[in-house]
């Protein structure tokens, strides 16, 4: 196999765990609710919070990784993500669950433009470029569908 498609793996892992976060709490809010004491505006906000600063920042992602270099944002991000995932599992709060996710929303936003950015820089054009972004659009798709399960 070409050390293109080793790469394009690669990318398209970090970007399932990025992803795969947006749903993946959905299964443990039962738990949480009773764990942590939260109501139905807390567990809202669990869900939310990763999303809203996910989206509210990709474009700020996108920027960084311009103007720092995409891989070096991409490792940030990696690394960040990695680490507030750690601080998420050992929440004790809602509020500390709360802000992790939110947290995990910032480096996510590092992680997944930079996933693309360095796919259309390995496969700068033709068939196997089409193929490349096809596959990293569907990983999305099936991570934000394997969540819950």
């Amino acid at each position: 196999m070409n050390n293109r498609w080793w790469i394009l793996a690669a990318l398209c892992i970090a970007e399932l765990l990025v992803m795969v976060d947006n749903t993946i709490v959905n299964v443990a809010l039962p738990t949480l609710s009773r764990e942590l004491d939260a109501g139905i505006s807390g567990l809202q906000w669990i869900v939310d919070a990763y999303t809203l600063v996910f989206a509210g920042l990709l474009l700020t992602g996108g920027y960084l990784g311009d103007r720092f270099g995409h891989r070096r944002i991409l490792m940030i991000g990696i690394v960040g993500f990695a680490g507030v995932s750690a601080l998420a599992a050992l929440s004790q709060t809602l509020g500390q669950l709360i802000a992790a996710r939110g947290g995990l929303g910032v480096f996510a936003a590092l992680v997944f433009p930079a996933t693309l950015a360095i796919v259309t820089t390995v496969f700068p054009t033709g068939k196997q470029r089409a193929m490349a972004v096809g596959i990293w659009a569907a990983t999305a798709g099936v991570a934000v569908a394997i969540g819950p399960v």
